[in-house]
Protein backbone atom coordinates (compact mmCIF):
# COMPACT_ATOMS: atom_id res chain seq x y z
CA UNK A 1 0.00 0.00 0.00
CA UNK A 2 2.82 2.56 0.92
CA UNK A 3 4.31 2.25 -2.87
CA UNK A 4 0.47 2.69 -4.80
CA UNK A 5 0.56 5.86 -2.11
CA UNK A 6 3.87 6.75 -3.23
CA UNK A 7 2.90 5.64 -6.78
CA UNK A 8 0.02 8.28 -7.04
CA UNK A 9 2.16 11.00 -5.26
CA UNK A 10 4.30 11.42 -7.68
CA UNK A 11 1.71 10.69 -10.46
CA UNK A 12 0.25 13.78 -9.59
CA UNK A 13 3.39 15.90 -9.42
CA UNK A 14 3.75 14.92 -12.67
CA UNK A 15 0.83 15.77 -13.83
CA UNK A 16 -0.28 18.85 -11.86
CA UNK A 17 -2.42 21.16 -13.57
CA UNK A 18 -0.47 24.34 -14.85
CA UNK A 19 -3.29 26.53 -14.55
CA UNK A 20 -3.10 26.55 -10.82
CA UNK A 21 -0.07 28.66 -10.05
CA UNK A 22 0.99 31.74 -9.06
CA UNK A 23 -0.46 33.61 -5.90
CA UNK A 24 -3.87 34.09 -4.68
CA UNK A 25 -5.09 37.79 -4.59
CA UNK A 26 -4.83 37.12 -0.50
CA UNK A 27 -1.50 36.32 -0.63
CA UNK A 28 -1.01 39.46 -2.72
CA UNK A 29 -3.14 41.48 -0.43
CA UNK A 30 -0.93 40.25 2.33
CA UNK A 31 2.22 41.26 0.90
CA UNK A 32 0.96 44.86 -0.07
CA UNK A 33 -0.43 45.28 3.61
CA UNK A 34 3.11 44.13 5.18
CA UNK A 35 4.70 46.48 3.07
CA UNK A 36 2.71 49.81 4.04
CA UNK A 37 3.38 48.84 7.51
CA UNK A 38 6.66 48.44 7.24
CA UNK A 39 6.83 51.78 5.17
CA UNK A 40 4.92 53.36 7.81
CA UNK A 41 6.99 52.86 10.87
CA UNK A 42 10.33 53.39 8.35
CA UNK A 43 9.53 56.96 6.97
CA UNK A 44 9.16 58.55 10.24
CA UNK A 45 12.64 57.46 11.11
CA UNK A 46 13.89 58.39 7.72
CA UNK A 47 12.65 62.07 7.90
CA UNK A 48 14.40 62.73 11.63
CA UNK A 49 17.41 61.51 9.56
CA UNK A 50 17.41 63.49 7.31
CA UNK A 51 16.47 66.91 9.63
CA UNK A 52 19.68 65.08 12.05
CA UNK A 53 22.15 65.58 8.63
CA UNK A 54 21.01 68.71 7.91
CA UNK A 55 21.44 70.23 11.71
CA UNK A 56 24.95 68.90 11.62
CA UNK A 57 25.80 71.37 9.57
CA UNK A 58 24.83 74.19 11.99
CA UNK A 59 26.59 72.13 14.75
CA UNK A 60 29.39 72.32 12.74
CA UNK A 61 29.85 75.55 11.73
CA UNK A 62 28.96 77.08 14.88
CA UNK A 63 31.84 75.08 16.52
CA UNK A 64 34.05 76.20 13.69
CA UNK A 65 33.17 79.78 14.22
CA UNK A 66 33.64 79.91 17.96
CA UNK A 67 37.48 78.22 17.87
CA UNK A 68 37.94 80.47 15.13
CA UNK A 69 36.77 83.66 16.67
CA UNK A 70 39.10 82.01 20.03
CA UNK A 71 42.12 82.31 17.67
CA UNK A 72 41.35 85.71 16.11
CA UNK A 73 41.05 87.27 19.63
CA UNK A 74 44.69 85.90 20.38
CA UNK A 75 46.32 87.98 17.39
CA UNK A 76 44.08 90.79 17.99
CA UNK A 77 42.35 92.85 20.58
CA UNK A 78 38.74 92.24 19.63
CA UNK A 79 36.72 89.37 18.09
CA UNK A 80 35.76 89.28 14.20
CA UNK A 81 32.15 91.21 13.32
CA UNK A 82 31.65 88.92 10.34
CA UNK A 83 32.54 85.70 9.22
CA UNK A 84 34.98 86.36 6.08
CA UNK A 85 37.24 88.27 8.73
CA UNK A 86 37.47 84.77 10.34
CA UNK A 87 38.73 83.04 6.86
CA UNK A 88 37.16 80.21 7.39
CA UNK A 89 35.65 79.21 4.05
CA UNK A 90 32.04 79.32 5.93
CA UNK A 91 29.44 80.89 3.52
CA UNK A 92 27.19 83.09 5.33
CA UNK A 93 23.95 81.69 3.94
CA UNK A 94 23.26 77.74 2.98
CA UNK A 95 20.42 76.27 2.30
CA UNK A 96 19.61 74.84 5.58
CA UNK A 97 20.74 78.01 7.36
CA UNK A 98 21.55 81.91 7.63
CA UNK A 99 24.74 82.63 9.64
CA UNK A 100 24.90 85.96 11.60
CA UNK A 101 27.85 86.51 14.00
CA UNK A 102 28.46 89.57 16.32
CA UNK A 103 31.66 90.82 17.76
CA UNK A 104 32.91 93.38 19.95
CA UNK A 105 36.30 93.68 22.49
CA UNK A 106 34.71 91.38 25.10
CA UNK A 107 32.68 88.73 23.19
CA UNK A 108 31.27 87.94 20.24
CA UNK A 109 28.55 85.05 19.12
CA UNK A 110 27.38 83.16 16.27
CA UNK A 111 23.42 82.62 15.24
CA UNK A 112 22.21 79.89 12.58
CA UNK A 113 18.52 80.47 11.78
CA UNK A 114 16.63 77.56 10.41
CA UNK A 115 15.71 78.10 6.99
CA UNK A 116 13.19 75.73 7.20
CA UNK A 117 11.80 76.21 10.78
CA UNK A 118 9.47 73.96 11.17
CA UNK A 119 11.76 70.96 10.94
CA UNK A 120 14.71 72.45 12.12
CA UNK A 121 16.11 73.27 15.31
CA UNK A 122 17.97 76.86 15.67
CA UNK A 123 21.54 76.91 17.23
CA UNK A 124 23.88 79.72 18.67
CA UNK A 125 27.23 80.29 20.64
CA UNK A 126 29.60 82.56 21.87
CA UNK A 127 33.25 83.16 23.04
CA UNK A 128 33.88 85.32 25.70
CA UNK A 129 37.36 86.66 27.34
CA UNK A 130 37.05 84.87 30.97
CA UNK A 131 38.83 87.89 33.40
CA UNK A 132 42.01 86.14 33.56
CA UNK A 133 42.79 87.01 29.93
CA UNK A 134 41.38 83.46 28.54
CA UNK A 135 38.92 83.30 26.28
CA UNK A 136 35.73 80.29 27.21
CA UNK A 137 33.07 79.38 24.52
CA UNK A 138 29.96 78.15 24.38
CA UNK A 139 27.30 75.89 21.75
CA UNK A 140 23.65 75.83 22.60
CA UNK A 141 20.21 74.32 20.66
CA UNK A 142 16.75 74.78 20.49
CA UNK A 143 14.94 72.29 22.14
CA UNK A 144 12.46 71.61 19.60
CA UNK A 145 12.00 73.20 15.59
CA UNK A 146 12.95 76.39 15.69
CA UNK A 147 9.28 78.13 14.94
CA UNK A 148 8.42 76.96 18.37
CA UNK A 149 11.36 77.17 20.15
CA UNK A 150 12.67 80.95 19.55
CA UNK A 151 16.92 81.74 19.49
CA UNK A 152 18.30 83.61 22.43
CA UNK A 153 21.48 84.69 22.74
CA UNK A 154 23.87 83.11 25.02
CA UNK A 155 24.69 84.94 28.46
CA UNK A 156 28.20 85.70 28.39
CA UNK A 157 30.10 87.47 30.97
CA UNK A 158 33.95 87.83 32.02
CA UNK A 159 32.97 84.74 34.53
CA UNK A 160 30.92 82.29 32.32
CA UNK A 161 29.53 81.28 29.20
CA UNK A 162 25.87 79.74 29.82
CA UNK A 163 22.95 79.23 27.02
CA UNK A 164 19.57 81.39 27.72
CA UNK A 165 16.14 80.81 27.90
CA UNK A 166 15.07 77.12 26.85
CA UNK A 167 18.37 76.29 24.75
CA UNK A 168 20.52 73.59 26.35
CA UNK A 169 24.09 73.02 25.19
CA UNK A 170 24.30 71.24 22.10
CA UNK A 171 25.01 67.10 22.47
Amino acid sequence: MKSELQAKLIQYVLHKNKDHEGFTIIELLIVFILIGILSAIALPSFLNQAAKAQQSEAKTYIGAVNRAQQAYRMENTSFAGDIDTLQIGIPASTNNYSYAIAGNTSFATITATANDTSALKGFNGGVTVLSAGQTLAIACQTAGPQDTNPITTPNLTPTSAACAGTMTTMD
